[in-house]
């Protein structure tokens, strides 16, 4: 699995060859679906794969989805066999650019930046803009931000019995600590 991982990595950012890299095997992204009065449908990855060119701003992200962890197993086996279907869709992948972005300006102040890409989740491909918080640190790249996604954007199907415990939109967010290659 994890050969998968560096092989759509590599195919991904096959032009960044000579370009400044940066990556973390160890980014957290949750995503949370919870409605008031049920349980909580929150879960982590916490091995999502990034790569970013800071001379372009172009980036890519993988996530294996049963590396998403729930709270509560048979939320996680659920979510596995019936929405995201894993054995058949098992990865998330992510690519887009960092809008406006130079590396040279990057300070320990989080600066606000609009990354726009395409989200591929469950084989459907969908266009996704989100803010990030940006900064630097002892020769690392600090990245936070979030999104919303809607399941039925994707073609995942929710059972009428439990609609009204998942919410509409799920709320998306990221965090990575990039390091230098």
């Amino acid at each position: 699995m994890k050969n998968l991982i560096l092989i759509t990595i590599s195919l991904l950012l096959s032009n960044l060859v000579e370009a400044q890299k940066y990556n973390s095997k160890t980014g957290k992204v949750t995503f949370e679906a919870s409605v008031p009065l049920f349980e909580d449908v929150f879960a982590q990855d916490d091995n999502n794969v990034i790569v970013l060119n800071a001379d372009t701003g172009d980036m890519a992200s993988i996530s294996i989805i049963k590396n998403f962890r729930f709270k509560v197993k048979l939320m996680e086996e659920h979510f596995n066999e019936s929405y995201a279907e894993s054995a058949k869709y098992p990865k998330t992948t992510f690519k887009g650019k960092i809008a406006n972005f130079d590396k040279t300006k990057l300070t320990a102040a989080p600066q606000k930046f609009t990354i726009q890409g395409t989200l591929n989740f469950h084989g459907v491909d969908k266009a996704v803009t989100s803010t990030a918080s940006i900064y630097t640190k002892d020769g690392k790249i600090y990245m936070q931000g979030g999104f919303v996604a809607r399941p039925a954007d994707y073609n995942v199907k929710i059972p009428k019995m439990v609609t009204k415990k998942i919410a509409e939109n799920v709320n998306v967010e990221y965090n990575y600590v990039l390091v230098k290659q």
